[in-house]
């Protein structure tokens, strides 16, 4: 219960980081930064991580390495998000 939780806390801040930095913090809101946060660190486990061999919050791991992971992937989730939206990744 308590993994489930951090997972959560930790998706959502990944979310809310990089809808920050994507400029689309405007729009979403607690829950959908939390599945951005989650879906971006599946998507960055699957694009990045056998690239740079590190895990993701996904995987169950907690380091500087998985939350940058995450974090990219979040990133580029939203900018694949933008880009099928508005024509502009940003």
């Amino acid at each position: 219960m308590v993994n489930l939780l951090v997972w959560l806390v930790v998706g959502g801040l990944l979310g809310w980081a990089a809808s920050k930095v994507m400029r689309t913090d405007a729009q979403q809101g607690v829950i959908l930064n939390v599945v951005v946060g989650i879906v971006g660190a599946a998507l960055g486990g699957w694009l990045i991580s056998p690239l740079l061999g590190l895990p993701t919050i996904n995987q169950g791991a907690f380091s500087i390495g998985a939350l940058l992971v995450s974090f990219l992937g979040a990133v580029i989730l939203l900018a694949i998000v933008n880009l099928l939206r508005r024509g502009t990744a940003r």
